[in-house]
C-alpha cells in the first residue's frame, strides 16, 4: 500500500510505501458486495458525485468504470473497483497477480499511455508530477501518504467509489476480529508480551514502528501488542530504523516477525542471531516482503491469518 537499507534499499522502501494503504473486497472473509452503497456524498442525475478531496470538492463518476490508480491501487482492488492502469509496485505484488491480469502498468510520466487507457477517474499521490496534466485527462483525486491512518484511507477510497457503507462494515469487522486475536495472544503469553518486526535482504536490516506496513498496523494498533522499548525509542518517530546485525538482539521482542525476500539466509547461522531468545524459543513468524508492503484489506486479511496461526497455533 509505499524501503530498504542501502541507498537502493531505502529508495525502494519509500517508493513502495508511497503507494501503501487497506481490502474490502474480502476475498478472504466474504464481505464484498458488487453493489454500490448509499454514499454520503451528494449526487446529481448526470452520474457524478461530489467527492470532498483533501484539496476541496471534485466531481467524479458515481460508478467509475476505468480507473487509473497511480497510488492506492490495492485499496481499489479491495473494493473490486475496475482498474485499467496501476503503478509498478502494485503490479509486482504477488497478492494481486491474478487480479491484475491484463491491466497496464503506468506512471505519472506516461501521459500518452494514460490517455490511451481512456480513464474516467485517476487516483494519484499529492507528491506526484504532472497532476495538472492528469486532471485534464480525467478527474484526478490525490492523497498525501501518511495523512490518514490505514483504515481511514480505506474509508476514503470507499467514499470515492461510492462504497462507503460496505467499507465501514469491513473496518468494523476487521477491528473486532483483530482485537479479539490480540486478547487471545495476551491471554496465552501474558499482557506484556512483545513483538518486533524486522526486515532483511540478508545484508541489511530494518526494524519497524507501528505504521509501516509489514503487518505493523495489525500487531501494534489493531491487536494492541507491545513493542520493545528500544524499538519504541528509535522506530516510532520515523517509522523504521536501520540496524546492523550486531545490535538486532537489542530490538528483538518475545516474538519476531521477519519480513524477508528469497536469497541468502546465512545470517540465521550466526551466533548473534541464534542467541536471540525469540529464535531459541522458535517464536519467529516469517512473512514475504513483496506481499506485505501495503496496508489494504487484502493484505491485512492475508497477514491477520498468518499472525493468528503464528501466535495462537504454536505447540
Amino acid at each position: 500500500m509505499k524501503k530498504m537499507v542501502l541507498v537502493s534499499f531505502i529508495l525502494l522502501l519509500m517508493m513502495v510505501v508511497s503507494a501503501c494503504g487497506s481490502d474490502t473486497s474480502n476475498n478472504q472473509n466474504g464481505n464484498t458486495s458488487q453493489n454500490s452503497d448509499d454514499s454520503t456524498e451528494s449526487k446529481d442525475t448526470s452520474g457524478t458525485v461530489t467527492y470532498q478531496s483533501e484539496n476541496g470538492p471534485i466531481e467524479v463518476p458515481s460508478n467509475p468504470k476505468r480507473i487509473v490508480a497511480l497510488t492506492n491501487a490495492p485499496n481499489v482492488l479491495a473494493l473490486e473497483g475496475i482498474l485499467v492502469g496501476v503503478d509498478q509496485w502494485t503490479d509486482a505484488n504477488p497478492l494481486f497477480t491474478d487480479k491484475l491480469e491484463g491491466i497496464e502498468v503506468v506512471s505519472e510520466d506516461e501521459l500518452e499511455k494514460i490517455i490511451e487507457l481512456e480513464p474516467d477517474l485517476i487516483i494519484a499521490g499529492s507528491e506526484m508530477k504532472n497532476l495538472d496534466k492528469l486532471s485534464k485527462i480525467a478527474p484526478t483525486v490525490t492523497y498525501t501518504w501518511g495523512k490518514l491512518d490505514y483504515l481511514a484511507q480505506q474509508l476514503e477510497i470507499g467514499k470515492l467509489l461510492n462504497k462507503e457503507t460496505q467499507t465501514q462494515a469491513w473496518i468494523d469487522d476487521f477491528k473486532k476480529r483483530a482485537d479479539a486475536a490480540g486478547k487471545d495472544i495476551k491471554e496465552k503469553y501474558g499482557e506484556n508480551v512483545t513483538v518486533s518486526v524486522f526486515e532483511t535482504d540478508s545484508k541489511s536490516y530494518v526494524v519497524f514502528g507501528n505504521n509501516w506496513a509489514r503487518g505493523t498496523e495489525i500487531l501494534y494498533q489493531a491487536m494492541g501488542l507491545n513493542m520493545p522499548e528500544k524499538v519504541k525509542q528509535d522506530a516510532m518517530g520515523p517509522g523504521y530504523y536501520i540496524l546492523s546485525q550486531e545490535v538486532i538482539p537489542q530490538y528483538a521482542g518475545d516474538f519476531v516477525v521477519l519480513s524477508r525476500t528469497p536469497g541468502d539466509n546465512s545470517y540465521t547461522e550466526t551466533k548473534t542471531w541464534n542467541e536471540i531468545p525469540a529464535v531459541k524459543s522458535k517464536n519467529i513468524i516469517e512473512i514475504d516482503t513483496k506481499a506485505s508492503t501495503y496496508s489494504d484489506p487484502i493484505t491485512l486479511e492475508y497477514l491477520l491469518e498468518i499472525f493468528e496461526e503464528g501466535f495462537l497455533e504454536k505447540t
